[in-house]
């Protein structure tokens, strides 16, 4: 019944030795869906297994009514009561957990139809919202939506954008990447790296690649390299540099001119290469490859 209603699920009832109750009430406003879902307590996960299946992306907020939760996704934890929801996108995996009965009010969007900076929603998944006046507003709005949603149809689809761009302000305030600790920020930049390295022929290749690949926004992962000597993309261009030498220095790329090893290695124009590495290694490309036993062209 979830997966119909919403996106595909693994579903764990937590008291699996007999049978129980649910319920899902749902609707259109526009283009939004709303819910209202009634259960046991259970887990529903999001796999990536199941996002590679089922490819459909949804931004999705969930408020809680009753019960308890704890909502996971990109690598953070809410603990939800009563009243306060969170926002998840169904691209990624994500979990719902609930300890014990609960009613859940869900608002489903079409995600290319919201719009929201994805760095900016991705830095707001799996946080607490609600508290305060600003929240408290929205939160009222969005139950209000679900419980009793309008019955014109221009009412609902003004509605649906409405409601959008109110969730959005709701965490447009909201710190963007609280600091890392020391080894969280470690980590990150560990797995940046090792990314980067994977991936050093990418022409895309930048800070905003590495950030949507992490599920961490621009300014959380310039956050993450602000207690070392290298940013982000230093570390870019260093470790592409060290990738042109390597080629610079293998016979199999020795048919290749300089131009075309710049290329491949992501650099815009030759003078850019040069200069790099140069300033990189204090020799130039082309006494490197001499130098290494390849010849060298432009």
């Amino acid at each position: 019944m979830l997966r119909e209603h919403f996106v595909a699920l693994d579903v764990a009832d937590a008291h699996a030795d007999g049978p129980f109750g649910s319920e899902v009430r749902s609707t259109l406003v526009g283009h939004l869906s709303v819910a209202e879902v009634s259960s046991a307590p259970q887990s529903c996960v999001r796999s990536g297994r199941l996002v590679r299946e089922d490819p459909e992306t949804y931004l999705q907020v969930g408020m809680l009514a009753r019960g308890r939760a704890v909502v996971e996704q990109d690598g953070r934890e809410a603990v939800l009561e009563p009243g306060r929801f969170v926002v998840y996108e169904t691209d990624r995996p994500f979990s719902w957990h609930f300890p014990e009965p609960w009613t859940l009010l869900v608002l489903t969007w079409p995600r290319h139809l919201v719009d929201l900076d994805v760095d900016l929603s991705r830095s707001a998944t799996a946080r607490p919202f609600g508290d305060g006046r600003l929240g408290g507003i929205v939160a009222r709005s969005l139950a209000e939506s679900v419980l009793a949603p309008p019955e014109q149809a221009d009412v609902g689809r003004r509605l649906a954008g409405e409601l959008s761009s109110l969730v959005g302000t709701t965490f447009g305030g909201h710190p963007d990447d609280e600091p890392l600790s020391i080894p969280a920020a470690a980590g990150l930049r560990h797995r940046v790296a090792a990314y980067i390295a994977d991936h050093i022929e990418d022409g895309d290749l930048g800070v905003e690649a590495l950030a949507r690949a992490h599920y961490v926004s621009v300014r959380g992962l310039h956050r993450a390299f602000a207690g070392v000597d290298m940013s982000v993309g230093s570390l870019i261009r260093t470790l592409r540099l060290a990738h042109a030498r390597q080629r610079l220095a293998d016979p199999r790329d020795a048919g290749l001119s300089l131009t075309e090893i710049a290329a491949a290695c992501g650099f815009a124009d030759l003078p850019t290469f040069s200069r790099g590495f140069k300033t990189e290694f204090q020799e130039s490309p082309s006494t490197y490859r001499r130098r290494s036993g390849t010849r060298t062209s432009a």
